[in-house]
């Protein structure tokens, strides 16, 4: 990119000045030429058909008609008043109205000239109108040189100022005369341009805010779709390649004593095939003498507790601690006691370190850390404070990674001066390509097996007016000795939305199961009480549990065989898939009920249907991704990856993501050093980028 280009002030492009530059920037963060050149258009209208009036319907979403004036009428008065152009092209009349600037347009416009009218189009008791249309002189204009009309997003508050898209197009249009001929710098290597195909920069650019025709858009867009997706790869994989280089490990030699006497002796069930293969793929990253840094997929109740335990075993058997950190206490309470009741009868020292421990529990923990007496720490946050230090931490274990700030993750390995092996766990199923950006420099293991004797969960949809029947079944199964979990959305009603709260939703349960005990839980609670109603409903001393989605995560209670969702349209799939996580665990058939009412969009009957037809979490992961976004997916904002996409998009262009890799991972191959002349202009545009990135290379 020229650096005129990148640095010259938006204020001084013909048409924007001080006051505009300020909006610009407030709302769409705006400040300079290059940023307008990368704001691209969302959508375009094929401007290069024309209709005749006799086709219009009020449905059409824009039209372009040529005929002429054949007189002006004006109607109202003061703020009310319009002027209305009866437009006839001989097959018919439409109406183009105007509520501002009267004066000026019949100054420009002429009765029984010829014109090109361009609008959206609305029919009024049998006559189209066009509110502000754009109108050319017909002689000026030919239909293949006006293409596809960009269309760019803006903000209400833009479009209070005057700064609608087609301000926005004058100004883009004002930007290529400004340029000149000050192009940008090419940003990819002759070698890759032509190997691959790919439009100049500079023609891409051009082509895709004034497309001459679909395909010339379609090939600017791969163009820049490429760019975009080949450097966030290329920088991915350098820094993975950086850190394996700079950073060593804590050489794990051996599986000794601790390891394998849980293992001959403790282990409550054979691992799974992929448990297996889990297992090995750490011992060899552990044993290699460089950092782990691996993500562990694993659907809900796929056994990721145990491997991480084994894990944790091999750091003890090599004279290292561990310590797993959770996002709540109640997930980090939920690990302690899975890990404690392994580990039961084994010369092992678990710890729990949460906000609650105080006092003198709290010194003893911290002192016998220290000391090197508790082989394993579990906890929340609390684990990062400065007060808490190891003797030798050679493994940390992050729990559902997206749920904490990369700092506070940094701070975590910053405790041992060789940076301890790394592993993050999460049960929220991520696509592939989503893992390719968010996780791109790790090293990726999936548990695609459930434990044997687990049985998927039945899932069905109901409407309200089933209420009584699925009430009914809640009851079978409670007398069958199984329990049942009900989610709401909501605390407390909302005057806007007509959906079910749980306070209203505890007081019918108790109404309709008179002779069984329920328990409330909600996040507003106090943690005590809130852990005490879990308490309940885990010892079966509750057999209904009434909740928000506090229980999403964190809660194993494997005699609950229902989980009922109210509301379900107003959840998201990944959210849908974790809740009905909390059933199926034991080895009764569980079932999840999705309750909705009668009206429901398109894109939640698909996401319903979708809960109902597969209890694959990648599966769901993928159609989540698909109907809501990157941005949208539960974690990629907390990640510590930002989805500053300027064209591409996770969800359409996996294959394209895949391709470029494989190009950056050659790359990085052939020229590892980044000294090959060939390259240069790729590893400077790389160098550009990353000055605006934070290096995430040492904290995963």
């Amino acid at each position: 990119m020229s650096p005129s280009i990148s640095i010259r002030d938006i204020k001084y492009l013909p048409g924007v000045g001080p006051h505009r530059a300020e909006i610009l920037e407030k709302e769409l963060g705006i400040r300079s030429f290059k940023d307008l050149l990368y704001h691209f258009p969302y959508k375009y209208v094929d401007r290069s058909r024309i209709y005749r009036v006799r086709e219009i319907d009020g449905s059409m979403p824009y039209i372009q008609l040529k005929g002429q004036i054949l007189s002006f009428e004006t109607f109202g008065e003061g703020r009310q008043r319009r002027l209305v152009a009866h437009f006839s092209d001989g097959t018919g009349v439409a109406d183009l109205v105007w509520f501002q600037g009267l004066k000026f347009v019949t100054g420009k416009y002429k009765c029984h000239e010829e014109y090109i009218v361009f609008g959206r189009p609305t029919v009024f008791g049998g006559r189209v109108n066009i509110a502000h249309p754009d109108i050319d002189p017909a002689d000026g204009v030919t239909l293949s040189s006006m293409g596809l009309r960009p269309y760019y997003n803006t903000t209400e508050k833009m479009k209070r100022m005057n700064i609608s898209s087609s301000a926005i197009e004058k100004l883009v249009t004002n930007l290529f005369v400004a340029i000149g001929e000050d192009t940008p710098e090419e940003t990819l290597s002759q070698a890759i341009i032509s190997a691959h195909g790919l439009m100049p920069l500079m023609e891409a650019l051009r082509n895709v805010h004034f497309p001459k025709n679909p395909e010339l858009l379609r090939k600017a867009q791969y163009r820049l779709k490429f760019e975009e997706l080949f450097y966030i790869q290329l920088n991915i994989l350098r820094f993975s390649r950086e850190r394996r280089n700079r950073f060593g490990g804590i050489v794990f030699s051996k599986v000794g004593e601790y390891f394998n006497t849980f293992y001959s002796e403790f282990l409550p069930f054979s691992l799974t095939g992929a448990q297996k293969r889990v297992v090995r793929e750490m011992r060899r990253d552990m044993g290699s003498g460089r950092q782990m840094n691996r993500l562990l997929q694993g659907d809900v109740g796929s056994g990721k507790t145990l491997v991480a335990l084994l894990a944790m075993l091999i750091a003890l058997d090599n004279g290292c601690q561990a310590c797993m950190m959770a996002p709540t206490e109640i997930l980090a309470a939920q690990h302690y006691e899975t890990l404690t009741r392994f580990l039961d009868g084994m010369d092992v020292r678990v710890e729990l370190l949460t906000g609650s421990v105080k006092g003198k529990k709290r010194e003893t923990i911290l002192k016998d850390l220290l000391s090197g007496e508790v082989h394993i720490l579990i906890g929340t946050h609390a684990v990062i404070e400065d007060t808490v230090e190891f003797a030798s931490l050679g493994l940390v274990i992050i729990d559902e990674q997206h749920r904490f700030g990369v700092e506070q993750r940094a701070r975590l390995w910053a405790k041992n001066k060789t940076l301890p092996h790394v592993l993050v766990m999460t049960a929220t199923p991520i696509p592939r390509t989503l893992a390719m950006t968010l996780y791109g420099d790790l090293d990726v293991s999936i548990i695609d097996e459930l434990p044997p004797g687990r049985k998927p969960v039945t899932t069905v949809h109901r409407f309200d007016s089933m209420r009584a029947s699925m009430y009914e079944f809640v009851r079978n199964q409670i007398r069958m000795g199984r329990q049942a979990y009900i989610v709401y959305p909501l605390i407390q009603e909302s005057e806007k939305m007509d959906i079910k709260n749980l306070e209203d939703g505890y007081a019918t349960i108790c109404e309709v199961f008179p002779e069984y005990k329920v328990s409330k839980v909600h996040g507003k609670m106090k943690p005590a009480e809130k852990d005490e109603e879990m308490r309940r409903f885990a010892q079966c001393e509750t057999q209904i549990l009434v909740a928000t989605t506090v229980i999403e995560v964190g809660v194993n209670v494997p005699n609950a065989s229902v989980m009922v969702i109210e509301n379900a349209e107003r959840f998201g799939l990944s959210q849908l898939h974790q809740l009905r996580g909390r059933v199926g665990r034991g080895a009764d058939q569980s079932y999840c009920i999705l309750m909705t009412g009668y009206k429901l969009s398109e894109d939640t009957r698909k996401r319903i249907q979708i809960m109902v037809d597969t209890n694959d979490g990648f599966e769901i992961a993928e159609a989540d991704l698909k109907l809501r976004g990157p941005g949208d997916i539960e974690g990629t904002q907390q990640s510590g990856v930002a989805f500053d996409l300027k064209i591409a998009n996770l969800a359409r262009d996996g294959q394209l993501l895949q391709y470029v890799r494989e190009i950056a991972e050659k790359i990085i191959d052939e020229d590892p050093t980044a000294s090959k002349p060939e390259n240069a202009v790729i590893w400077k545009q790389l160098a550009e980028i990353r000055k605006k990135n934070v290096d995430w290379s040492a904290i995963s």
